[in-house]
C-alpha cells in the first residue's frame, strides 16, 4: 500500500485508497511591475534595535518574491529576506529602493515612516 505524503495544512493519512492532495492554489499569479502596490517602511521593533526597511504589498509567487529581494538586497550591498509577501532589507534604504522601483517601472510604490 502506498504511503501518502503530508501536506502544508498537517494531513497525513487518509482512508480513501484514492485520496490525492490537492496543489495549493492560494498563490495568485505575479503581477507586473506597473501594477504592484507596494510599500516601503521603515521598522525597528523585534529586531533587537536594528532598522530594516521592509517591502509591503507584493502580489505574486514565492518564486517571483525570493528573485525581487535577491535583486534589492544585490542593488543595496547588504543582507535580507523574503517571506510571507513581504520583502526585509537591513538598514534604511527607503529612498533608495524607491528610485530603484521607479527605474524597473513599479509606479505606485510610495515610501511611508520616519
Amino acid at each position: 500500500m502506498a504511503k501518502n505524503k503530508s501536506d502544508r495544512q498537517g494531513f497525513v493519512y487518509s482512508t480513501d485508497p484514492d485520496f490525492k492532495f490537492e496543489p495549493d492554489a492560494d498563490q495568485p499569479a505575479t503581477l507586473p511591475p506597473a501594477q504592484q502596490r507596494l510599500r516601503i517602511q521603515l521598522e525597528t521593533k523585534h529586531r533587537g534595535g536594528k532598522t530594516a526597511s521592509v517591502i509591503l504589498g507584493f502580489t505574486g509567487t514565492d518564486d517571483a518574491l525570493q528573485e525581487l529581494a535577491k535583486k534589492l538586497k544585490s542593488f543595496c550591498g547588504t543582507g535580507g529576506n523574503a517571506k510571507d509577501g513581504e520583502i526585509i532589507i537591513q538598514g534604511d534604504h527607503r529612498d533608495k529602493l524607491l528610485q530603484w522601483f521607479q527605474k524597473q517601472g513599479y509606479t505606485q510604490v510610495k515610501k511611508s515612516g520616519g
